[in-house]
């Protein structure tokens, strides 16, 4: 029993490592992207508009935005089909 407890407690570790990277590489992706994106299109695409540069930053910055929140769906209906898949093991087990 204490074996289970030992790999749920490790896989739990390593899940909650795989989130805690993410995060911060989308956290970094929204600092840099934006802001480079801004100066990059003001000065090689809109020809020092500054306006259009900001709406291209905010598009960008939406789509890191929307970019995480899919990753993040997607991330939970795997946990919890993998979850559902152990219950499922589980109750055959005790049958």
């Amino acid at each position: 029993m204490s074996a289970q407890v030992s790999v749920a407690k490790a896989t739990d570790q390593a899940t909650a490592r795989v989130v805690l990277i993410k995060l911060l590489l989308f956290a970094a992706a929204l600092a840099v992207l934006p802001i480079a994106s801004f100066f990059l299109s003001s000065k090689y695409i809109w020809a020092g508009d500054a306006i259009y540069a900001a709406i291209t930053a905010i598009c960008i910055a939406n789509v890191v935005l929307v970019a995480y929140i899919v990753l993040s769906i997607l991330e939970d209906r795997q946990s919890s089909e993998v979850a559902s898949e152990r219950r499922e093991a589980e109750l055959k087990k005790d049958r």
